[in-house]
Order: C-alpha cells, then structure tokens, then sequence
C-alpha cells in the first residue's frame, strides 16, 4: 500500500464522496475509484458501501481510518 494512496482514502472518508475527493485532491474522479478499488483488492476487503450520493465505511473501512 502506497501512503499516496492511504492519502486518498482518508480525503474519502473526510468527503463521504468520491467526486467531493477527487476534486479536493484535483484527481478525476474515475482515476480516484479505480485506486480505491485496488486499494480494497489488495487487502482483501470491501472498504465502502457506495451509495448513490454518499459513501458508508464498513466495518474494515473504520478500521483502516483508525489506523491511518
């Protein structure tokens, strides 16, 4: 895990949006998606519930940002 990335998942989190944090980290919004889906790949787990217009931490998803 790169920290730049733990960098996004954060600015995430702190948004409750992708598009909200992708525009505050000046990233495309698709580019910043397909990060977190690797992010979650990589660890195994699901890290968000997407919902239409916010996104929800699941359990791992908190325990992430606790850690970081």
């Amino acid at each position: 895990m790169e920290l730049r990335t733990l960098h996004y998942f954060l600015a995430i989190c702190q948004a409750k949006n992708i598009t909200k944090a992708a525009a505050s980290l000046h990233l495309a919004q698709p580019s910043l998606s397909r990060q977190m889906k690797e992010l979650e790949q990589e660890l195994g787990v699901t890290l968000f519930h997407r919902g239409h217009r916010e996104i929800v931490l699941t359990e791992a998803g908190y325990l992430l940002q606790a850690r970081a």
